[in-house]
Formats: C-alpha cells, structure tokens, sequence
C-alpha cells in the first residue's frame, strides 16, 4: 500500500490513508520518521536543508555553482555539509550559539574540532540568539545583533521534527514526538513504535531522551517488531553508536551523549588528531570515543562496556566497604 497514514483511531485500531481507506490492525508500529526543521517564513523561497536523497542532490547541485556558502547549525550534519564545503575549496561560515559539537560532545572535544575546521577553512560566527533567514529566496542569515550575513548558498541544518501530525487527537504524541519504553511500546495498548519519530520515556532515574541516529532506528525497529509479535526482543532497544566526519576526521562513538567534562582515559593526543578516550556517568555506563583512530565498532563497544563495568566496580566498593575487623 502506497497510501501515507493521515489518522489513526486507537480505540477502533484503525488508520485511515490519504485516499480515503480504513486499515484495521491488531497491532500498529509507528515509523514515520522525521522532517528536517526549517527556519524559513510562510512564503519565503529558497531554503535548503538535507534529508533526504532528492534533498542531497538538490545540494550537490548548488554546490557546484557556489562560490561561498552559509551553514546554520553546529551539529554533526551542519559540521558534515560545511566540510564537504570545505573539501570543495567554498569557503563556508558555520552559524550557532554554540560552538561547533559542544551540545553533544562537550567542551573538551568541541575546542578540538573547532580548531581543525577553522584550519580547514571553516568558519565559525557564535550567534547572541536564534538567526533568521534573509532574502526571497534566501540569499543570506540575519544575526539577531543586527549583522546579515549572504552568500551563495545556505544550508539549515537545525535538527529534525518528529512526523506526528497525522496522530493528533490520539494521544500518542507530544512536541519530542512519540514517547515509548525499553520495549518500544507507546502509553496506548497495542501500538508501539521505532526510529526517528521515537524518544525514549524518562522515568525517576532518566529524563526524557531522542536518539535520532541510524543504529538506534535499526535496534528499535527490531524490538518493536517482536512486541508487536509478542516475542521476546533479540537484543537492546537501544543502540547507542554513531560516528561523524568533520574536516577528514573521523569520530566514532559508543555511549550516552552529551560528553560532560574532561575524559577519564585518554589514550593518544587529541590535539594530533588521534586518540581513543572514555567518559564515565554517574549511572555507572561510559562512553569510548575514536578520534581520528581505526578502531572496529567491536572493539570500541568492549572498550565501552569494560570502562562502565570497571567504574561499577569501584562505585560498588564504595558503597560496600569492608566491615570492621576483616582483612583488608
């Protein structure tokens, strides 16, 4: 059926597709991903954003006849596009009030990647606030100071909108999108969901989460499948491993985001461009960062997996100590 989903009725299980049909089901999973988000104004032309493969050639398209370019959005995929600016020979101007990475990675490796893309041409204005698109069609960002910055092409890399509108009314959404658990299962009985729509539900211990990434829309997809089966789940419903490139660099990680304060091993220079590092959590988990280094996903998991269970170890040391009169 090539018919998109534009309502769903919970109570009678069924959705209804934009011609018109009624689709009854026992069980329902929730997969409509996300949209970029766009900062353009109701009629104003141009804007450009990267999500999907008409999207990627719409830009690589631009990027042959651009002469400088414009990117909004420090994350991974506005550090991705202004790199393959860079890779170009576009000299490119990133534009976010944070510096490049620093939401996600924290400062130590944000300081380090803005050193590297700014010795590849990239550079970076920190904005006072929210920028504004300029120009119809777009031609430019207006700084929030006053300042309008213009050049042959803009890019809005300013993350991505759960797909929810066709659940209005149902309950199954909010504005992080369509909150589930560690079984992909939504608050509404028989309808569970996975990938980019998705944020996993916080609890005492957790707050809320979304994990927009590849790997975890994978895992989700596989768990979810076996709930809505009634099966047990092959494995985790959470994946959390993704890598970027900035600059010709690579970054690989392994772990919860964001990165918070200086690494607790550090193998290698960062500076150099070549290290593997671990954070550890008050949870007892950590994170193994490849910066710049070869390491298989494989590897980087264990180095994960031992660096967490080595500080659960001590944590659980401290809170046990030996009683009175033992050995020590």
């Amino acid at each position: 059926m090539r018919s998109a989903a534009v309502a769903a009725e919970p109570r009678r299980r069924t959705v209804t597709t934009a011609d018109g049909r009624q689709v009854g089901y026992d069980a329902l999973i929730v997969a409509t991903g996300a949209n970029a988000r766009r900062l353009a104004v109701p009629g104003q032309r141009g804007e450009l954003v990267l999500r999907t493969l008409d999207d990627a050639r719409r830009l690589r398209t631009r990027l042959d006849d651009a002469a400088t370019a414009i990117v909004i959005g420090a994350g991974f995929l506005g550090m991705e596009v202004a790199s393959a600016c860079a890779a170009r020979g576009i000299p490119v101007t990133v534009v976010d009030t944070d510096r490049p990475l620093h939401r996600i990675l924290g400062g130590h490796l944000s300081a380090a990647i803005t050193a590297r893309a700014a010795a590849h041409g990239i550079r970076f204005v920190q904005a006072t606030g929210f920028a504004a698109l300029a120009g119809n069609p777009v031609h430019g960002v207006a700084l929030p100071d006053g300042t309008e910055l213009t050049a042959d092409l803009v890019v809005t890399c300013a993350g991505e909108v759960p797909c929810v509108d066709w659940l209005a009314g149902t309950g199954l959404a909010d504005r992080l999108g369509v909150g589930v658990d560690d079984a992909c299962a939504t608050t509404v009985p028989g309808v569970f969901a996975a990938g980019d729509v998705t944020y996993l539900r916080g609890n005492a211990t957790r707050p809320h989460r979304r994990a927009p990434f590849w790997s975890n829309a994978v895992a989700q997809g596989k768990t979810a499948a076996a709930s809505a089966l009634g099966l047990p789940p092959s494995g985790p419903s959470q994946d959390d491993y993704f890598w970027t490139e900035v600059a010709g660099l690579s970054v690989k990680i392994v772990g919860h985001l964001p990165l918070l304060g200086e690494p607790t091993t550090v193998d290698g220079s960062v500076t150099e461009g070549r290290a593997l590092l671990t954070w550890t959590h008050t949870d007892g988990t950590a994170t193994a960062v490849a910066y710049g280094r070869r390491k298989p996903i494989t590897a980087l998991r264990h180095l994960a997996a031992t660096a967490g269970s080595s500080t659960a170890g001590m944590r659980s040391e401290t809170n046990h100590p030996a009683s009175a009169g033992s050995s020590p």
